[in-house]
């Protein structure tokens, strides 16, 4: 999932709050905005979930998808979420089940 232009949807609980952004790094930008590393929206209303992901080919679809989506009434943004994780679980376990531990901020593995 490194380098692959993504459009995502965190929420601060079923129903909660939301978040809508785009990245090309999933994992990353998962990770910060669960550890709030980057002050913001997310990080004051504690907005950690990841509930709703979409992969593109090109970071220009990824931009132009969250633009659309940006426009969209909250009810729409949260059938979307129904429609493929209807128990709004988090999805950051599966995104970084197969990426190892250090990798996840970008950094080369430990020599451990």
């Amino acid at each position: 999932m490194d380098r692959q232009p993504c459009v995502y949807l965190l929420a601060s609980g079923r129903n909660g709050t939301l978040y809508l952004g785009v990245t090309s790094n999933l994992v990353q930008r998962v990770w910060q905005h669960r550890t709030s590393a980057v002050d913001g929206f997310s990080a004051r209303y504690t907005i950690h979930h990841l509930v709703w992901f979409e992969l593109h080919e090109t970071m220009a679809s990824a931009i132009g998808r969250e633009k659309r989506i940006k426009k969209w009434n909250r009810a729409w943004k949260i059938r979307l979420i129904d429609e493929t994780n209807s128990s709004w679980r988090d999805l950051w376990p599966d995104i970084t089940e197969q990426v190892p531990t250090a990798n996840v901020l970008g950094f080369p593995p430990s020599r451990e």
